[in-house]
């Protein structure tokens, strides 16, 4: 009998859905340019606080966001492509969405970066926070680095919006739903998750907090 359970918790959603807003109004304000440039600058502190977000919430936050939970060897990995994991090992990320996961993790990471240090190829008032701390060259290259990079991180998002689409129309899988509910259909036995609390998501949002008040004190 189907039942309907929670798989993810309001923190995860809330991050997966403003990224995607956040990465809309970071091309946008990126081609635009001009006095749009003072934006993508804010925005990018924002992107900041949100990776440093869910990379804490991805150590101390609940099951299914955890990376200890969904980040399988390759053993797990081949016996998922090869259709020999239950539906209890898959609760939440599958193997193949938690290579996903690191990746565009790592990807933000390493944009946000060369954005900080990146100089303004025109003014230079609109350079990243950090810019101030390298030579003028090291600025120019993480200019090249961030807008060549950012075609890196729209082919990542563009396959993980494909397999999602896969997952929907082919193997009959709603993924998007859940991500907007919290509830994924379950047929079995419940799995036991911990979902984490307001002091984990406090701590997480200090955290965050934190790292880009770091980044505004250090800016010139």
């Amino acid at each position: 009998m189907k039942q309907k359970i929670k798989v993810w918790d309001a923190p995860t959603r809330l991050f997966h859905w403003l990224l995607v807003l956040l990465m809309g109004f970071m091309w946008y304000s990126a081609t635009q340019g001009g006095d749009m440039l003072v934006w993508h600058l804010r925005g990018g502190l924002l992107m900041l606080a949100l990776v440093v977000f869910r990379m804490c919430w991805g150590i101390w936050g609940s099951d299914t966001a955890k990376f200890s939970r969904f980040v399988r060897p390759f053993s797990e990995i081949r016996r998922y492509t090869q259709g020999q994991m239950s539906e209890d090992e898959l609760v939440g990320h599958n193997p193949l969405g938690a290579l996903m996961v690191i990746a565009l993790l790592a990807a933000l990471v390493f944009q946000t970066a060369t954005g900080l240090f990146a100089a303004d190829e025109n003014t230079f008032t609109n350079s990243g926070f950090l810019n101030h701390l390298v030579s003028e060259h090291a600025g120019t290259l993480a200019r090249k680095i961030h807008v060549n990079f950012f075609n890196v991180l729209a082919v990542l998002a563009g396959v993980h919006i494909a397999a999602v689409l896969l997952y929907r129309f082919v193997k009959k899988q709603d993924l998007i739903t859940p991500m907007i509910t919290g509830l994924k259909e379950w047929q079995g036995n419940v799995p036991s998750l911990r979902f984490a609390g307001i002091g984990a998501f406090v701590a997480a949002l200090a955290v965050a907090a934190a790292a880009v008040c770091l980044i505004w004190l250090l800016r010139k």
